[in-house]
């Protein structure tokens, strides 16, 4: 399984990947328009013959107050059926986490996800560390209420060099 930075030829196998896993769908232009905006956030995964069998579409909020740091924010995410359980998801998660703090000094990322999600809401909460934030009752288009939730992207900006690690103690002998 290959994971990479998407192209711009990568954005019909990913809508294809949205349209067959899940009831959000975009629009080319949506698509398009992340990546040309976003260019180093969203990510795809390929099987050995090059086909997308999973992609995440990330983008940096544009609604963040002057002062503020800016923040990331996960469009959506889509692993085909035959190729989830393997870690694909969180493996494109931490790539666009990594990039959201390497090259937007991104300080956290949001997403939203349907309450009754059960396994993308293990992920973000037990495997990545996300918390619930808030409930937007009524988000998704069949009137489901998401859960609001947020990941700090501390640990990725002392990875990336983007603050400063600690000074660590050396002991003389």
């Amino acid at each position: 399984m290959n994971i990479r930075l998407a192209r711009p030829d990568d954005l019909a196998g990913m809508q294809a990947c949205n349209l067959q896993n899940l009831p959000e769908n975009y629009t080319m232009r949506y698509y398009l328009y992340h990546a040309m905006t976003w260019p180093g956030l969203s990510f795809v995964a390929e099987d050995q013959k090059g086909r997308i069998v999973g992609y995440i579409l990330a983008k940096i909020d544009e609604e963040a107050k002057e002062g503020e740091a800016p923040h990331g924010h996960v469009t959506s995410i889509s692993v085909l059926r035959s190729y989830r359980r393997l870690g694909i998801a969180k493996k494109l998660m931490l790539q666009s986490q990594e990039a959201m703090a390497a090259i937007y000094k991104a300080s956290f990322v949001s997403l939203h996800v349907r309450k009754s999600n059960r396994a993308a809401l293990s992920l973000y909460r037990d495997t990545l560390g996300f918390t619930v934030k808030d409930i937007e009752k009524g988000y998704y288009a069949d009137g489901e209420d998401a859960y609001a939730m947020e990941l700090s992207l501390a640990r990725f900006m002392i990875d990336t060099g983007t603050i400063p690690r600690r000074p660590t103690l050396e002991m003389n002998r």
